[in-house]
């Protein structure tokens, strides 16, 4: 009867990601690209705006500034490019090393940088300078 029953349930749709990084949203105006969703991104991966923002700025040299609930930068830039620089930032900075798992925190001790894994307990430096 279990193996039936089993049987008769239908197949998971999840994709089993339970960390998932939101896409940017944006438009191009003139030489400018506004993103109008990086708070909820930086919110999503549990850091500063203001730490991925200097990230994604130096991986794109490019400059930008936050105007309220916006990113605009200084020059045209492919949403998948910006995507692709919050990825390597979130696996740099996000991802434990230890367990692979998001659940980390970011401490500063000194002038030195610290991440703690919530959920295996393991603390490291970081080597990348922002």
């Amino acid at each position: 009867m279990l193996k039936e029953a089993r049987d008769k349930l239908p197949e998971p749709t999840d994709t089993g990601e339970r960390f998932e990084i939101p896409k940017v949203r944006g438009q191009i105006e003139g030489t400018k690209t506004i993103i109008s969703n990086f708070n909820q991104i930086a919110e999503t991966i549990g850091r500063p705006a203001s730490h991925l923002l200097k990230y994604v700025q130096r991986d794109l040299a490019t400059p930008g500034t936050f105007r309220k609930q916006a990113v605009i930068f200084g020059s045209k830039i492919a949403a998948s490019k910006i995507n692709e620089s919050i990825k390597n930032y979130t696996e740099q900075f996000v991802i434990c090393k230890e367990c692979g798992k998001p659940e980390s925190k970011l401490n500063k001790e000194g002038d030195i940088y610290f991440i703690k894994c919530q959920a295996c307990g393991a603390r490291y430096t970081f080597t990348a300078k922002i």
